[in-house]
């Protein structure tokens, strides 16, 4: 055999070697073609365990200004469950809702805050916590003042749709 076809031959094993990744193999999941919203969330363990550690508060009593698993507000409630999980958030309604990135509410994803105002006045009374999202149909878990801490499909009440509402991202920045 020649130096020229050793080369040639070098060259083509090279390349079709499949322990050699010389070019970028973009059939496979991990590259996709296009980026979507959700492929850019870098936390959904955390935004998974904290909707888990949420539900456990389920029928908890409803507690002005209540901050622990004897009571919560709404305010308190969100901050319990996101503190729990690392992320140090506290105060009323109104303060959260400076915290964050302001998103749209067809890309909510689980654990992101949702903020509702008082008609007349427009001031933030109420904050809850995205639970699920179906295509922009939120599902919230939060304390309310008669029933405690439920979830609510969002599109199933016109008391929280018509209020409605800042939604922010409190999760993906840390």
């Amino acid at each position: 055999m020649t130096v020229k076809w050793c080369v040639a031959l070098s060259v083509c094993l090279l390349l079709a070697s499949p322990g050699c990744m010389l070019f970028k193999d973009v059939s496979s999941p991990s590259a996709p073609h296009t980026e979507t919203h959700a492929s850019r969330d870098k936390k959904p363990r955390l935004r998974s365990e904290v909707t888990k550690d949420a539900r456990k508060y389920l029928g908890t009593r409803y507690k002005y200004g209540g901050k622990t698993s004897t009571g919560f507000d709404c305010s308190g409630f969100v901050s319990h469950v996101l503190q729990k999980n690392g992320i140090p958030v506290s105060g009323p309604s109104y303060a959260l809702e400076k915290l964050g990135k302001k998103i749209s509410k067809e890309k909510a994803r689980p654990g992101d805050l949702v903020f509702f105002r008082k008609s007349r006045t427009g001031k933030v009374f109420h904050v809850s916590m995205v639970y699920e999202n179906d295509h922009g149909d939120l599902t919230l878990i939060h304390s309310t003042s008669s029933r405690g801490v439920v979830i609510d499909k969002l599109s199933e009440s016109s008391y929280w749709r018509s209020k409605v509402m800042t939604v922010r991202d409190v999760i993906s920045g840390r």
